[in-house]
């Protein structure tokens, strides 16, 4: 049993945007499927922190979920600031159990146990001091955050978070959601929504404490990455 991580799938079964037009994506689908069914085995954990699918409304993501749903592992998936699929968790929950996709589980304001350790996450936001709308979901994504911490930690499990958005990008500082990591001593967090030129400025490795890692698709190759 392994616990694995890749985001920013953006899957377009069901609509006409493929990411093949972009510089590295090409016959990303295909490399997705080959690589994932190499890697992961039905035992195992692979958690999806957003960007999953560009369908606008669940039942236009079914096709997405269903090749999802066929390979290998558990999936945790959290959302990603392309998802407008999502909804509320109970209609999530629904949809997923009435398709068959019980392979698929959704991480919000919750955590699920792996061993000794809580997965635990939220979308995340970007940090813009000048804007108040953005200060408001910020704040509303920090406590998600710290909601899903704390129930890992009442259970008893040592948390590791993952996110969409990052929380460090270069030398920008998203103090919200930080703040929430080191109050809870968090040891490891991965985050994806970073794409093309802006890997260079990804932070990899640790900072005050804490192990950051870029895990999306076009940065680990489309392959999952084995992290536990």
């Amino acid at each position: 049993m392994a616990l694995f991580v890749m985001g920013d799938l953006h899957l377009s079964l069901s609509v006409n945007k493929p990411m093949d037009i972009f510089g590295g994506w090409d016959s990303y689908m295909e490399r997705i499927k080959e690589n994932w069914t190499r890697e992961v085995s039905e035992e195992d954990t692979i958690v999806i922190p957003g960007d999953i699918s560009w369908a606008m409304s669940l039942a236009q993501a079914e096709p997405d979920f269903r090749f999802i749903h066929e390979l290998p592992g558990q999936k945790i998936i959290l959302k990603g600031n392309h998802d407008y699929w999502w909804n509320t968790a109970a209609k999530m929950n629904r949809f997923l159990e009435e398709k068959g996709f019980d392979s698929i589980h959704i991480l919000h304001n919750n955590h699920y146990v792996y061993g000794n350790y809580g997965i635990c996450g939220t979308r995340g936001w970007i940090n813009d001091d000048s804007e108040p709308a953005d200060a408001k979901v910020l704040a509303r994504e920090a406590s998600r955050l710290e909601t899903s911490v704390v129930s890992a930690e009442q259970a008893g499990l040592e948390p590791i978070v993952f996110l969409h958005y990052p929380p460090l990008y270069g030398n920008e500082y998203n103090p919200d959601l930080l703040d929430v990591m080191y109050k809870h001593n968090i040891k490891k967090c991965y985050y994806g929504h970073v794409h093309g030129k802006g890997h260079q400025y990804a932070v990899n490795g640790e900072r005050d404490g804490i192990e950051f890692r870029l895990v999306s698709a076009d940065y680990v190759q489309f392959c999952p990455v084995k992290i536990m």
